[in-house]
């Protein structure tokens, strides 16, 4: 999506009980890095179940751009022929990200160990988000920066060759900084290592030991993971299965628990273990979320969920879940609002740095369609109405989206739990992440129980 994108208002009324059957989109952050790790590896990596949103597109067309070829067949399996790691091509053009801050913070660590130049660019949004955490890091391995005031997008990556094994301590817990890091570490000789003192999504650290990185994970007692990760690595192709994307399964699962009468099965859902915290705080709230036909597919826990609805209790959110569920956390905010009593969170300010500051835009979405809701420095208060629908937006008022598709399925979600129904000024940003949610989410409104 682009600024110049129209936009698409939409009300979302109150809803009957959701049934039926639906399977979500794959994994984005899986998505994403099968296209780069199969771009560096040397030979034809196939994957099936790939995320085809907006954002993941972005990834594809960069590591095109960069010499790998990537091709969609006819069944809906992708097809990567890699140029191996070091075999980067200089881009003709500017990588365009779109609304992608994964493309951005990943690729800029790939490219920086290689000795290429690549201007980076983006949407509204994106060009909001600071890289800084990321160019920090980079730069101590010999990559050079030249960007927007605030560390912003449009910004110019100058890479190097070799570049310098690094030891760097993240101040905050972030992936994707781990992740950048990782990747430059790849074209680097000798060892790169990052010290996690927050564990976070480990979707990296698998899928590189998958392609043949030597790369190891040492646990401290107090929970420290040092990752360490040998470089002038070469990668091995692989056929991969990208299980769903539990941040697309959250706004379903949160939709049958508070709408009345809802009993779905969310099919093929990832639950790895440092992605599912939304599905235990929703459990310590009341939740009904059953696993069914658990298994593990491609390293990655995986199981059929089947969501009831529930009468849900708010509880005090331990901010050490907070890595596990980041990006779920506007979902859960509506969940609370239907909750018995109060929900605490704290610890986001993560929050105020993603595609929009979440923190804020959800109080002000919520509070526009009825909820009591207090802001802190670092999370939200949200006194629930016991199961009772939320009034609603006032007729000719809409929730504003900043650009971000999570708040715009958010309060969509909300809507179904309301009285008169919430608007929404724009659910085209949906696209970057999520681009058949509408007709899933009509799918399971019109399902007959049982059927």
């Amino acid at each position: 999506m682009t600024s110049a994108t129209p936009s698409l208002p939409h009300r979302f009324a109150p809803a009957r009980p959701l049934h039926g059957r639906i399977r979500v989109p794959g994994d984005k952050s899986i998505s994403h890095r099968s296209i780069m790790l199969g771009a560096l590896a040397v030979g034809e990596t196939r994957v099936s179940g790939l995320l085809e949103g907006e954002d993941v597109m972005s990834t594809a067309a960069a590591m095109r751009a960069m010499g790998a070829a990537i091709n969609r067949e006819a069944d809906g399996e992708w097809v990567i022929n890699g140029v191996g790691v070091g075999g980067l091509l200089q881009p003709q053009t500017a990588l365009d990200m779109g609304n992608s801050g994964t493309s951005t913070r990943l690729l800029m660590g790939l490219i920086a160990s290689h000795p290429i130049t690549a201007s980076f660019i983006g949407d509204a949004s994106l060009s909001k988000r600071p890289m800084g955490r990321v160019i920090e890091p980079l730069s101590a391995m010999g990559a050079d920066f030249t960007a927007s005031p605030g560390g912003r997008l449009p910004l110019m990556l100058r890479g190097t060759s070799p570049a310098v094994p690094i030891t760097y301590r993240l101040p905050v817990a972030s992936a994707q900084v781990k992740s950048a890091i990782l990747l430059a570490g790849l074209n680097t000789p000798g060892i790169t290592t990052v010290i996690e003192p927050i564990p976070t999504r480990d979707h990296s650290e698998r899928m590189l030991k998958g392609f043949g990185a030597d790369l190891t994970v040492e646990t401290e007692p107090d929970g420290t993971r040092i990752i360490r990760i040998r470089g002038e690595a070469e990668l091995k192709p692989q056929t991969i299965t990208v299980p769903g994307d539990p941040s697309s399964a959250a706004f379903f699962i949160v939709a049958a628990l508070i709408v009345p009468g809802s009993d779905i099965i969310v099919e093929n859902v990832g639950l790895n273990p440092t992605r599912a915290g939304l599905i235990e705080v929703l459990r310590q709230m009341g939740g009904q979320i059953e696993e069914l036909d658990a298994r593990e597919v491609g390293g990655e826990p995986v199981a059929d969920l089947r969501v009831r609805h529930s009468s849900l209790t708010g509880i005090t959110v331990d901010p050490a879940i907070s890595p596990a569920m980041i990006d779920e956390f506007p979902i859960l905010f509506v969940a609370a609002a239907l909750a018995q009593g109060r929900t605490v969170t704290s610890g986001l300010d993560e929050l105020r740095v993603k595609e929009s500051d979440r923190l804020t835009v959800m109080r002000v979405a919520l509070e526009l369609a009825g909820a009591r809701v207090t802001e802190t420095g670092d999370g939200l208060i949200i006194d629930g109405t016991a199961g009772m629908p939320l009034p609603g937006t006032p007729e000719g008022t809409a929730v504003a989206t900043h650009l971000d598709h999570r708040i715009a399925m958010s309060m969509a979600v909300a809507g179904l739990a309301s009285k008169n129904g919430v608007s929404v000024d724009d659910t085209s940003p949906i696209a970057t992440s999520f681009p058949n949610f509408l007709a899933l989410l009509g799918h399971l409104l019109h399902t007959e129980p049982g059927a």
